[in-house]
């Protein structure tokens, strides 16, 4: 198993795959586990090197938060993490770095969704080992990115009255998927829900998090980063608007768009055979 340490703050990060095949290395959305790439991982296994770390809080991955506050009443603690205690993409960029260097790691494919996508930006920006990126249902932040619709805010942080942990799982999560995926999948949105219990971040590390997102934006920095794009995004994101996309394929350098058509927030689970066709023939040409 695994481990890099940066500030005392240990990261879990799995490696597996071909050997000696380039890195592909798989960041996570907010609060989400391993679970969510693993889809894309067994695609490109055969041929790349996986790379798939916990981010903070995460997972097998240390909080890293100060030891009191994550005690505290949620009405306490919320505010307290987001304005003073809580993370930045900055930071989670240098986690990954971490984990990287811990590895012996260059010239890495970043693959990214959601929150992983902000870290995949902000590290290749600030970092010199990225190859590519592949940039899914995300947004550069910043004033001019279209934001989280408050209905969709309210559900994912919502606690419905009297409903239990599996119960609480499965509201919140409901904006991230189409209900016709939802409708028709059912013993696998369980299987997702046992999975986000075993492996998602707990709810003190899941507001810290969301702090980072909240501050994130590299908006006017884009144009530095010169490495080979693909962005990806669902049409029908409910989280992440697909405007997002749309704007970072357009001020990114060397970017290509690709939109999938009633995509959810989560199309790459939705629609994985697409994605992974997208995403290994964009590795193959680019990589």
């Amino acid at each position: 198993m695994p481990r890099a340490t940066r500030d005392g703050v240990s990261i879990y990060y799995e490696r597996d795959g071909a050997e000696n095949g380039d890195p592909v290395v798989f960041l996570q959305g907010l609060g989400y586990g391993r679970w969510m790439w693993r889809w894309q991982r067994e695609a490109v296994a055969d041929e790349y090197q996986v790379i798939a770390p916990d981010n903070r809080g995460t997972g097998r991955s240390d909080a890293g938060l100060p030891p009191l506050v994550p005690r505290l009443p949620r009405l306490l603690r919320a505010p307290i993490l987001s304005k003073l205690a809580g993370y930045s993409i900055e930071g989670l960029a240098a986690d990954l770095e971490a984990v990287l260097d811990d590895a012996g790691l260059y010239d890495v494919h970043l693959v990214g969704a959601s929150m992983g996508g902000m870290i995949a930006q902000q590290y290749a920006l600030d970092y010199s080992r990225t190859k590519t990126l592949t940039l899914c249902c995300t947004s550069h932040g910043g004033p001019d990115a279209v934001p989280v619709p408050e209905e969709t805010q309210e559900h994912i942080f919502d606690v419905p009255d009297g409903a239990n942990e599996r119960e609480t799982i499965r509201h919140r999560m409901r904006p991230a998927f189409t209900e016709r995926f939802t409708n028709r999948n059912p013993h696998l949105m369980d299987r997702i829900i046992e999975w986000r219990l075993e492996q998602d971040a707990d709810e003190p590390a899941r507001e810290a998090q969301a702090a980072a997102v909240l501050g994130f934006d590299v908006s006017d920095r884009l144009e530095r980063l010169r490495v080979p794009t693909l962005v990806m995004h669902g049409t029908d994101d409910r989280v992440v608007p697909a405007a997002n996309g749309e704007l970072l394929a357009e001020r990114l350098p060397d970017a290509r768009l690709e939109l999938v058509e009633g995509g959810s927030h989560c199309f790459f689970i939705e629609a994985a055979e697409r994605v992974n066709g997208a995403l290994l023939e964009f590795l193959e040409e680019r990589g």
